[in-house]
């Protein structure tokens, strides 16, 4: 665990998918007024989830658990490999809105990719030269968010193939490893924390 101004980042290694979700609902449900926000960085073993917009279901079968949850978004995969920051952040008392959080988390994954990242109108998330290198769902109680996003750094892409990413057909998926970036997912993890972090505290 680490402090950065007045946000906890704590590292969670490799968790699974449906205890760490619990977590993080415990966590909203519990905080007070002056809880520190807390961004969580970690790995989950393959998993798909399904977000609360999704209608789909795999093309075919994988052997990988489908889950669904009630972050905002479709489907989406998450395996090792893959960096993910989940911001539980009270974004009323930072007086942020949603919107405003979603850029936010978006930018944070464009400052670390470079010029080369965009965002794509009606599709939250990071895309270079058109294909997905980031996904983003949250959802927010209370003016308080969880979940956050997942950053594709040197994964396994084929799981990818079982699904139509955040619903999307045909949308091609990349990782910071093919666009020629160095970097573990544990230092692209801290770098994605610091980014956010610096975001939120400048709000």
């Amino acid at each position: 665990m680490t402090l950065v101004e007045d946000i906890v980042v704590r590292r969670l290694g490799v968790a699974e998918y449906l205890p760490t979700l619990e977590a993080m609902r415990a966590f909203t449900r519990a905080r007070g007024a002056d809880t520190p926000d807390e961004l969580w960085l970690l790995e989950h073993p393959p998993v798909y989830t399904l977000g609360q917009g999704a209608d789909g279901a795999l093309k075919f079968e994988t052997g990988i658990p489908l889950v669904k949850t009630d972050r905002g978004g479709d489907i989406t995969y998450h395996g090792p490999g893959q960096v993910v920051l989940y911001a539980l952040v009270d974004l009323a008392r930072r007086e942020i809105k949603v919107k405003g959080f979603v850029r936010m988390l978006e930018q944070a994954v464009i400052d670390l990719i470079g010029s080369r990242a965009e965002r794509r109108a009606g599709a939250p998330g990071v895309y270079v030269a058109g294909a997905k290198v980031a996904a983003l769902g949250i959802r927010v109680v209370r003016g308080r968010a969880y979940h956050g996003l997942a950053l594709n750094v040197a994964m396994d892409l084929a799981p990818f193939g079982a699904i139509d990413p955040c619903g999307y057909p045909g949308l091609a998926v990349t990782q910071t490893r093919d666009l020629g970036l160095e970097g573990s997912v544990e230092s692209v993890g801290s770098q994605l924390a610091a980014n956010v972090a610096r975001y939120l505290d400048d709000a």
